[in-house]
């Protein structure tokens, strides 16, 4: 009973509790809607506010927008209309005027009528007048005309030859006087010092014993020496001196050298001897570019092909009538430079063909041709200017003159030549001989190198073992002097020495 009281109290505790909890969740709920409505009325008078602010914005913009368009379009109808009268008055203006011209067309046109018949009586008057004098002078007009021409002609070409000799007269004495002046400005400007070259070299040495270390046994020394330089050794009563002859000069410095390195290190014998002057000679070679280097970058002059550099670093060991060939290149080129720029010509262009003008004297390559032959040839070889290598060809005449420049080397290398004790020709003729001996020499077969030697008296010609044999060289030696007597001019007579050697050489590793 108890129980089911409890029971019964539950169900109607639980059915109260949610009729009252049902009741205030519908109150609630109610109120939340009501405070929404009330939430979403606000929120919906707020953006029709704005709706209707952004609504006038927009208008406002847009009629000003209309305003400017509508007064920009009023102002381009004020310009159009002032471009109309503007027009319009032009057009008057020019209906005017056409009226005016055609006014005056017609007046001048009446002035034309008047001016033609003005003229058809002129024309009348000086026809009567023609014949008038025609009648009393007894010739027509046609013959008077042609005698007046006659007689202004004789007197027009009197007097233009007269004014011409004038001119030539006066050119004449004004070229002389600016020639003269401008070449002796140049030279006045290049100053050199004039240096004859020589044939001679004075090796200086300590003490005399070192001439018997140079000779060797038997001479060996001293041979093995002049066969491999070229140059003759002569060892005297000198004290402390050796004479190096030869006419090479680099032949000289290269038997200078390789004796001064022999005397230094104290081994002196055949086969050290022939070490050095290869040595030497490589030293030399390399000299000689280095010399060509330094003389173009002294000089101004870039650009060079390196064979060339080596042409003008051979100069310095070349003489040209006794004087040194790199001092003389050197002068003529400065020379060259001052006069083209006082003729208002390139001085660049010029230097440079000064500077190699004589690269023919100094090539190996064809020397049967002329120097300035061979120098144009090399230079056109080594990609120089055109006018370069003609100034190189012509400046012997060899070549036709194609430029201004080809006058003023072969001036300025004269004026070098021309100088007081710049050049000796005995020594060039004496020079000329001696190559002409071994360049004879050169043209066997089978030679190998050829030296003249004291002072052109003896010259050695080495040959190779496996190419000559001994009877091929004595007949070598026979025909040479058959040659040298029928071809040449010499003073004495010309010992010939054909050397031919057999070497057997092993190296042990």
């Amino acid at each position: 009973m108890t129980i089911g009281l409890c029971a019964a109290c539950l169900i109607v505790g639980s059915a109260v509790t949610w009729l009252l909890l049902t009741t205030a969740m519908k109150k609630r709920a109610t109120k939340i809607i009501t405070e929404a409505e009330a939430q979403a009325e606000v929120i919906k008078k707020d953006r029709i506010l704005q709706a209707k602010e952004k609504f006038l914005a927009m208008k406002a913009e847009c009629e000003k927008d209309i305003n400017s368009r509508t007064q920009k379009m009023n102002a381009a109808e004020a310009k159009v209309r002032q471009k109309e009268q503007q027009v319009k008055g032009s057009f008057e203006d020019l209906q005017k005027r056409q009226h005016e011209l055609q006014v005056d067309q017609e007046s001048l046109a009446r002035q034309k009528e008047i001016v033609a018949q003005k003229q058809d009586e002129v024309e009348k008057i000086r026809k009567q007048q023609i014949e008038k004098l025609e009648q009393l002078s007894g010739i027509s007009s046609e013959q008077a005309k042609e005698q007046l021409v006659e007689s202004l002609k004789a007197e027009a070409r009197t007097d233009a030859m007269s004014y011409i000799n004038d001119i030539m007269d006066e050119a004449k004495i004004n070229a002389n006087k600016e020639a003269k002046k401008i070449v002796l400005q140049t030279i006045q400007r290049v100053a050199t010092e004039t240096a004859i070259e020589n044939s001679v070299t004075i090796f200086h040495i300590d003490s005399d014993e070192v001439k018997g270390r140079i000779i060797g046994r038997e001479g060996r020394n001293i041979r093995a020496l002049e066969a491999a330089t070229g140059v003759e050794i002569i060892v005297d009563d000198t004290p402390e001196a050796i004479v190096l002859s030869a006419f090479d000069p680099m032949r000289r410095e290269i038997a200078r050298l390789a004796l001064h390195q022999l005397v230094t290190d104290g081994r002196i014998h055949p086969a050290r001897i022939e070490e050095i002057v290869n040595k030497v000679r490589k030293q030399v070679e390399e000299e000689v570019v280095e010399t060509g280097k330094r003389t173009t970058i002294d000089m101004g002059v870039h650009g060079l092909h390196p064979e060339l550099i080596k042409l003008v670093g051979k100069m310095k060991y070349r003489s040209s009538y006794g004087q040194n060939l790199l001092q003389h290149a050197r002068e003529t080129a400065n020379l060259c430079a001052i006069m083209a720029s006082e003729l208002g010509l390139n001085p660049k262009k010029a230097k440079r063909a000064g500077l190699l003008h004589d690269i023919g004297k100094v090539s190996d390559e064809e020397p049967e041709l002329p120097h300035a032959i061979l120098g144009m040839k090399l230079a056109e070889k080594y990609k120089e200017k055109p006018e370069i290598s003609n100034a190189i060809g012509a400046h012997h005449d060899e070549v036709e003159m194609q430029t201004m420049l080809a006058p003023i080397v072969q001036v300025c290398d004269a004026i070098s030549g021309a100088r007081p004790g710049a050049r000796r020709e005995i020594i060039e003729a004496y020079i000329k001989r001696l190559n002409d001996l071994e360049n004879m020499a050169m043209s066997y077969p089978g030679v190998i190198k050829t030296y003249a030697i004291q002072a052109g008296r003896e010259l050695r010609v080495i040959v190779g073992a496996e190419k000559v044999s001994d009877k091929q060289a004595e007949e070598i030696s026979t025909d040479l002097a058959r040659r040298i007597q029928t071809e040449m001019t010499y003073p004495g007579q010309v010992k010939i020495t054909v050397i031919r050697e057999t070497r057997a050489v092993s190296y042990a590793k």
